[in-house]
């Protein structure tokens, strides 16, 4: 049995995506239709997708595209972009500087949790301080799932099923879940099929 930091039960649940799981595309495919399906409260800010802009134009993907991209997401979670967290990055103390503006934001938007792959630059004890915490993109989706199967079931068939370029079954899918780190996310959505 895992141990659990913090309890994710609701909408109001309100989590900041770091860049690193805001850019692979099939975890942010995931991350966006568990919010769509109102599992939690997306947040992510202005330097988040600053950060995501960047990765795509260095990872090949056009300017004009990347763009796009962020627009989309913007469009479908008008409510999600944190503002005036600006005056609070200067007063945080991490490991790495550049990380700063992500516990602005999570601290700007009272959210309980900041769902990232990089644990190591969001020290355990400085976050929970602000009473905030982080966990890993596999740990987060497996403790929503935990929490409502029936949805969260739901919210990946309308992912699969919205794959079209190429189609893919669910089984697929779920291997490609697998080779992005998604292991545990994975392995429960399979029981669950």
């Amino acid at each position: 049995m895992r141990r659990r930091v913090c309890m994710i039960h609701s909408i109001r649940f309100t989590c900041v995506l770091d860049t690193n799981v805001m850019y692979p595309l099939w975890i942010r495919d995931l991350l966006l239709w568990f919010a769509f399906h109102e599992l939690y409260t997306p947040k992510w800010s202005k330097h988040i997708f600053d950060e995501w802009l960047d990765v795509m134009i260095r990872k090949g993907v056009s300017h004009d595209d990347a763009i796009k991209r962020t627009e989309k997401v913007n469009e479908a979670f008008p409510d999600a972009k944190v503002t005036n967290y600006e005056p609070l990055i200067d007063t945080i103390n991490l490991p790495d500087i550049k990380d700063r503006h992500v516990m602005a934001a999570a601290i700007k938007t009272n959210a309980n949790l900041i769902v990232t792959n990089n644990l190591k630059d969001f020290p355990k004890e400085y976050l929970l301080s602000f009473g905030l915490s982080a966990k890993c993109a596999d740990d987060f989706f497996t403790d929503i799932i935990d929490l409502d199967h029936e949805k969260s079931l739901e919210a990946f068939k309308d992912l699969v099923l919205n794959k079209k370029n190429p189609p893919l079954d669910e089984y697929e899918v779920l291997d490609i879940f697998r080779r992005n780190g998604l292991i545990d996310t994975a392995n429960y959505l399979h029981t669950l099929i």
